[in-house]
């Protein structure tokens, strides 16, 4: 049993595993992760709908008209000051934007826009919500944020709500609710979220076997779309794909491909991209660039750097000298991140992250990273 609980598959961790087995072993390390603003402002809406939804009513008169919209405020208020102390906490962070805090509110808006319509609540223009609306609101919600855990323990999620409703024959029905505060669909779910609804309504309908009848939606706040995935059973399948990913000492191999690899919070421990990088296997596109180098010559006042490429010399992340040499200005905390290498006497080779290659020198800034070049080729567990 101790071995399970070690080892879960979850969604996300599934994702990871058929991108890549090695983006999926190295997501296990205890490494650390780039945090991101879309995460941060995800995570500032879901908290807001959970406080929101367990917000306490007591002593308030049912026909009090007017207060939602500042509760509203105050929780975005709260949990957006919330995620930027963890997200300026995290190792590896990019400049918290500010201007953001707009979009999070239209985000939660959305979100309180669909639970009011999936509750059917008399009145959803939140100015005219009276306290006895949001009461009957939160009474048909069972849960915010909970956790789910299979029986066996094996596999695990995240549930965002569960709501109760009547069905078209007035009996009683469940809604596993996940918000998504990302781009909606154009038609129907992806792939992989619909995959993650169905995985939450199996666990749900195993862990509560006396549960009415059940359905899955997918709730897209930048449009407030609702949609509904009734999809097959998928437990025998995720068990099946957790065998898979049974820790090992060694890395498994790496399927790398440009979506598997564009995003990839672990490339600085990891060799195998930079070859498929270098043997042509991934292409960079767009305007970002990353690399694997070594520092020639720094002007640490002006940020002005000179880099020569280093390619790969076989799988495990060795590398070799080469004629390719370019220059790049650095500013920000990429310019801090070198300075420290520099002064720490680390001559060794350097990952650069999200290196923007649009005009004729390359720059790097708050937006970027300088990291050693580290492949992690055995487990750190």
């Amino acid at each position: 049993m101790a071995e399970d609980k070690q080892h879960q598959l979850s969604p996300t961790s599934w994702n990871r595993f058929e991108e890549c087995p090695r983006k999926y072993w190295l997501s296990k390390q205890g490494l650390p992760r780039k945090a991101g603003m879309a995460a941060s402002l995800g995570t500032a809406i879901h908290n807001s709908v959970e406080d929101l939804c367990n917000l306490d009513l007591d002593g308030r008169d049912d026909e009090e008209v007017g207060w939602l919209p500042e509760a509203v405020k105050e929780a975005m208020d709260r949990n957006w000051e919330a995620e930027r102390a963890v997200f300026m906490a995290t190792p590896r962070h990019p400049r918290w934007k500010e201007d953001r805090l707009p979009k999070a509110r239209v985000g939660l808006a959305g979100a309180l826009s669909i639970l009011m319509s999936r509750t059917n609540a008399a009145e959803r223009s939140l100015p005219k919500v009276s306290v006895g609306v949001w009461r009957q609101v939160q009474q048909r919600v069972l849960a915010t944020e909970s956790n789910l855990v299979s029986d066996c323990g094996r596999l695990t999620g995240r549930l965002d709500l569960l709501l109760s409703e009547p069905d078209e024959q007035g009996k009683e029905r469940w809604i596993v609710a996940d918000l998504k505060t990302g781009n909606p669909p154009e038609s129907s779910l992806d792939e992989k979220v619909d995959r993650q609804l169905r995985l939450y309504r199996d666990i749900l309908k195993q862990s509560k076997p006396e549960h009415p009848p059940v359905q899955a939606e997918g709730w897209y706040s930048a449009d407030q779309s609702v949609h509904r995935t009734d999809g097959p059973p998928i437990l025998d399948a995720a068990i099946e794909a957790w065998g898979l990913m049974t820790p090992t000492e060694d890395p498994p191999a790496a399927t790398p491909s440009e979506a598997a690899c564009a995003f990839c919070d672990w490339k600085a421990w990891c060799p195998s991209w930079w070859v498929a990088r270098m043997e042509g296997e991934i292409i960079p596109h767009g305007s970002f660039s990353d690399e694997v180098v070594r520092l020639v010559r720094l002007e640490a006042e002006t940020g002005a750097a000179l880099f020569e490429r280093t390619p790969p010399v076989g799988v495990d992340g060795e590398l070799s000298g080469s004629q390719h040499r370019f220059g790049a200005l650095l500013a920000d905390s990429a310019l801090d991140s070198i300075r420290e290498i520099a002064e720490s006497g680390n001559d060794g080779p350097l990952f650069l992250g999200s290196a923007m290659v649009s005009s004729s020198t390359m720059r790097l800034g708050h937006w970027s990273e300088v990291m050693p070049w580290s492949p992690l080729l055995r487990s750190l567990r």
